[in-house]
């Protein structure tokens, strides 16, 4: 066996159907980028036939990065997602198409309403049409087919074993074992693998993939397992993002295989110090905040409270961490810069933070440093980060605040009072009430754009440390049953909100999304 794993994210088809994650295609191919520089092997870019906006989505990201990473399509055991699916593919270099039909005796029954022998004659079907798709390209020996049978771990071995054995003779050169409700436990999921690789004869003609949901808490536990069994390729998102509890985390996959690569002797071709900034930009896409104490990425991932932990790490790191914090990019709140530092300083450590900005991009973010520097007198990594987020995933903006002044206090009506300007050159003064000076600030903004939105989060966080610090804002609206979100970062936090709640809004207007319901989820 191979002593390299593939890491298959899907963050951009099964992440993204987390309720509230979805993204347009400019911030799918901001994240395909991400992930192509992070080194991940195969890219599921979404579900084409699922709507216009996720057939154009991989499209895009196919032409764009098919020559960096394989671009993958999902596809239902249907010719027409097949179609569809090979249609946004076929002209990129490096492709795959991923077709799955349910297999377990639940599904069977109540969802596909097909017996067993009816699913076996589909799976082959569709798994020789598919070749057949691809093989029109004179280019391509071998498709690159990958076959899940989903809910397989809750499928009867025998007939799981039946299914793996004709898909691979019909071309299947993945065999993907989806754990879709995260039914399955550690033992149980390595049997299920070791079971496929003794009991089906061509098993060695396609790779293991593991497909693992987090809904009891052992997707990485039951991924690994996996591995340990025969899998080569893992199936994983970024800060475990998915549906219901999630999907395994990549980043926890991928340094437990490095960390512990005396146990397992398997390593990846992940560029580990990537991991930090590519979580930071899901997350900050997304709205999808991740939990402090989160492995690998979270933000005590690398904090040592406790007087035992420090005079043990003072002694030596080794004491208390097993990865060092710049393993996985780890920003912490370290002192760097202050407000004379000069822009080659600034650049220096940019650049050894993990980023990588042009020039006109440096110098918006280099004066927003020096805008920060003026109000407060220490800046932190974590500061800077901020302020390259800001800049990194701003959004057309159709209206832009001039300034704002907000009146508020015991025994007075929170007023807000917003002089914008539109794209147009249109000035639009405004004030509006509510109750408290950031809720008449949003209902303002409301008023003048001309959009009535529901919040359904608000969030606000210290970027660093002391009285005068950053603070970051993200917020997520309604508007007609969709999801926007925003954030925003100022010393000022009305401002910040002010900021966060106008992106939101601009996405509302700029940002056709294009997303029917899906008609059948995968996995």
């Amino acid at each position: 066996m191979s002593d390299q794993i593939t890491i298959f994210d899907t963050t951009l088809r099964d992440g993204e159907q987390s309720p509230g994650c979805s993204m347009d295609t400019s911030e799918k191919l901001e994240v395909a980028k991400a992930l192509v520089e992070l080194g991940v092997d195969v890219i599921e870019a979404g579900f084409p036939i699922a709507s216009p906006g996720d057939f154009e989505a991989v499209q895009k990201i196919a032409r764009t990065y098919g020559d960096r990473a394989t671009i993958c399509g999902l596809s239902r055991c249907r010719k027409e997602d097949v179609d569809r699916a090979w249609e946004a593919l076929r002209d990129a270099q490096n492709v795959r198409i991923h077709v799955f039909l349910a297999t377990s005796a639940i599904h069977r029954e109540f969802k596909l309403k097909m017996a067993k022998e009816e699913i076996v004659r589909q799976a082959v079907e569709m798994v020789k049409y598919t070749a057949d798709k691809m093989s029109s390209r004179t280019d391509i020996v071998r498709p690159n087919i990958e076959f899940s049978p989903e809910d397989a771990i809750r499928t009867e071995l025998d007939f799981l074993c039946e299914v793996v054995e004709k898909a691979i003779e019909a071309g299947a050169t993945t065999i993907n074992i989806p754990d879709t409700v995260g039914y399955a436990t550690p033992h149980h999921f390595y049997t299920v693998i070791k079971a496929l690789k003794e009991r089906v004869p061509n098993i060695e003609e396609a790779v293991i993939s593991t497909h693992c949901h987090n809904d009891l808490g052992l997707a990485v536990a039951n991924s690994l397992a996996g591995v340990e069994a025969g899998a080569r390729q893992v199936e994983c998102t970024i800060n475990g993002l998915g549906e219901r509890a999630g999907n395994a985390a990549l980043e926890e996959i991928v340094m437990a295989l490095r960390t512990r690569h005396d146990y397992f002797g398997i390593s990846t071709k992940i560029n580990t110090p990537k991991l930090f900034p590519t979580s930071r930009l899901v997350s900050s896409i997304t709205g999808m905040k991740v939990q402090r104490n989160k492995a690998i990425v979270g933000q005590n991932a690398f904090a040592h409270e406790a007087g035992i932990h420090q005079h043990g790490m003072l002694q030596n790191r080794g004491t208390y961490e097993i990865m060092r914090p710049e393993d996985v990019g780890y920003v912490g709140t370290n002192l760097v810069l202050g407000k004379h530092s000069g822009r080659h300083a600034f650049r220096d450590r940019v650049v050894s933070l993990g980023f990588e900005l042009d020039d006109e991009a440096f110098q918006k973010v280099f004066d927003d440093f020096i805008a920060l520097a003026d109000k407060k007198k220490e800046i932190y990594d974590a500061d800077i980060v901020a302020l390259i987020d800001k800049r990194a995933h701003q959004v057309p903006q159709q209206w832009q605040i001039v300034n704002f002044h907000t009146f508020g206090g015991t025994g007075t009506i929170p007023t807000a009072t917003i002089d914008m300007k539109h794209e147009d050159g249109r000035r639009v003064q405004d004030a509006a009430t509510g109750d408290g000076p950031v809720d008449a600030v949003f209902k303002c903004l409301e008023r003048i754009v001309d959009i009535t939105a529901k919040l359904q989060e608000y969030n606000v966080r210290s970027v660093s440390k002391g009285k005068d610090a950053l603070g970051e804002v993200s917020v997520a609206i309604e508007v007609n049953d969709r999801m926007h979100h925003g954030k925003g970062v100022s010393t000022d936090i009305i401002e910040a909100s002010a900021e966060a709640y106008l992106q939101a809004l601009n996405k509302a207007l700029t940002t056709e999304r294009g997303r029917d319901p899906y008609p059948q989820h995968g996995m």
